[in-house]
């Protein structure tokens, strides 16, 4: 199974939305709060040169955020990410 993490803040619903297609899919995956954690932002900005949440990383790849994961799951091209080591 790949390594996802994902950074969020929990008042975003973006967030949510992400974590939920995650979830439904079976994924496991580490969520990294940056909401009062300004070295985890500046860490998820460096990453993804992004400095808005979600930023979803799979296998160390930054894929982008929300929307970007739902158009790879639509794509169908999620589920052979995740399932990639």
């Amino acid at each position: 199974m790949a390594k996802v993490e994902i950074y969020v803040s929990p008042i975003c619903g973006y967030c949510h939305r992400a974590k939920s297609l995650l979830s439904k899919k079976g994924v496991k995956f580490t969520e990294i709060n940056v909401l009062m954690k300004s070295e985890k932002r500046q860490e998820m900005e460096q990453r993804s040169g992004r400095r808005t949440v979600p930023q979803i990383f799979i296998n160390g790849k930054s894929i982008g955020g929300s929307d970007e994961l739902y158009e790879l799951d639509f794509d169908g091209e999620l589920d052979g990410m995740l399932a990639a080591h």
